[in-house]
């Protein structure tokens, strides 16, 4: 797999003459159809476009059929190549979807925001949602490029953009401690998107390098996602209050810097400069007492777990992250009872 940070111009065309596919597709949502396919549409030959619905709540099997039943429709071969044209749904099941369909074809990942640019299109993570639960079903599967464009910024929202920002901040917290302390003195509207992006995918890429599948370090990527992800699949079927994925990262950093805090991991001025920024950056998730035990539910799926146990990676230090930190339901509950009272 290759990453490149460059214009679209002059990395698609140049990917696609080393590939030499025999059919190629695109993948894009409704919004990626909109924005950013007519600047990508002109770059390509001859090709299938494939369109789907946007959003976590498309991210299941029977979108996955529709695009296997377009890829079949077109006659797709398994020399043909699906562009991912999208987000981190776009990314996660559109490489799915061609990591199994006639067993394997090659795909690139174009990812068009923030968060889909720094994580979800950096380091082979492929899947989709079941039974609401988050990234349920999916494989390790590289892909064979990943072609970063940093103007597809210009095409987000504020609030895409910011929840994009919140894996920023987890590498810088789990593996740059100088990057962090110029990091939390800063607005968004400061920072050199650029350069932001190319440190970020640097650090993911250096993690995943030496553990592809997940067996040990790359467990540090999940800072912040076990009971993040836990506050974003229980908000996930609430068309009104659905939380972004940043926004429910943020609040699970905040939470589960709190843990490492209470393991001494990390000082209480540590902890205080952590929540003190992520909340003025997203504010404060709206969480009462009944939502508790819910949460607390979903923990228990989460892919760290090992015998029923559920297992953290937690800071060590601003810069450092340990990982399978065994962690209790009750130290949890503490956790989500300091956020919701801090």
């Amino acid at each position: 797999m290759s990453t490149t940070i460059a214009p679209l111009a002059e990395s698609l065309p140049r990917f696609i003459a080393q590939q030499d596919p025999s059919a190629i597709a695109v993948l894009v949502d409704n919004h990626t159809a909109r924005a950013c396919y007519p600047l990508v549409k002109p770059l390509l030959p001859k090709h299938t476009l494939i369109r789907i619905p946007a959003g976590e709540t498309h991210k299941h099997l029977a979108t996955c059929e529709t695009i296997w039943g377009a890829l079949t429709k077109a006659n797709f071969d398994r020399h043909g190549l699906l562009l991912n044209l999208g987000g981190g749904v776009i990314g996660d099941m559109g490489g799915f979807c061609a990591a199994t369909y006639k067993r394997g074809i090659a795909f690139a990942q174009l990812p068009t925001t923030l968060l889909s640019q720094v994580d979800a299109s950096v380091g082979g993570k492929l899947g989709i949602d079941f039974q609401d639960l988050k990234n349920h079903i999916g494989v390790f599967k590289l892909p064979d490029a990943v072609l970063i464009d940093p103007a597809f910024l210009g095409t987000l929202p504020p609030r895409e953009l910011r929840s994009g920002f919140a894996e920023v901040i987890k590498h810088c917290l789990i593996a740059d401690a100088v990057e962090w302390e110029r990091l939390r003195h800063y607005d968004l509207a400061d920072i050199d998107w650029a350069t932001t992006v190319a440190h970020s995918v640097a650090i993911k890429e250096r993690v995943v390098a030496q553990d592809p599948t997940e067996k040990g370090l790359r467990k540090i990527l999940n800072f912040g996602h076990t009971l993040g992800h836990a506050v974003e699949t229980h908000f996930l079927h609430r068309p009104k209050g659905r939380l972004f994925h940043g926004e429910a990262i943020a609040a699970g950093m905040i939470m589960e810097a709190y843990i490492a805090y209470q393991k001494g991991m990390i000082t209480d001025s540590q902890l205080d400069a952590t929540e003190e920024y992520l909340f003025a950056v997203y504010g404060r998730v709206p969480l009462a007492e009944a939502d508790l035990n819910p949460i607390l539910t979903h923990t228990l799926q989460d892919k760290k777990n090992r015998a029923g146990q559920v297992r953290m990676a937690l800071i060590d230090g601003p810069g450092h992250c340990a990982y399978d930190i065994p962690v209790s339901k009750s130290v949890m509950r503490e956790a989500l009872e300091y956020y919701v009272g801090n």
